[in-house]
């Protein structure tokens, strides 16, 4: 059986180790659980190792907002202090407080 601990918690701002993009978290699956076709458009060079935590992220860059699916080894923690001021957080969590959202839905 496969144990992991996720090291981000959902609400948590993280970022992107090499794009530029940061995100809320709000959901991980505990290793990849995303679509064959989707993993193989990776560039091979760049795939993830698929037996780690994914996170589900409301993210933002300079330009867009979008949902970001991104394994725990491209992730790091966003230390700007910053909120994240993605349209679809006040769905899912509370205002911005001591440096995370906190959940205000139930997820399953």
């Amino acid at each position: 059986m496969l144990e992991t601990q996720a090291k981000y918690n959902i609400g948590q701002i993280v970022k992107h180790r090499k794009h530029p993009f940061r995100g809320v978290v709000f959901d991980i699956d505990a290793k990849f659980s995303n679509s064959e076709a989707w993993y193989e458009a990776i560039p091979e060079e760049a795939r993830p190792v698929k037996d780690q935590p994914f996170y589900h992220l409301l993210a933002e860059n300079d330009q867009t907002y979008y949902v970001a699916y991104v394994s725990e080894q491209n992730l790091v923690p966003d230390d700007t202090g910053e909120p994240v001021s993605h349209p679809d957080l006040p769905d899912l969590f509370g205002e911005y407080r001591d440096g995370h959202y906190p959940l205000e839905y139930q997820l399953n």
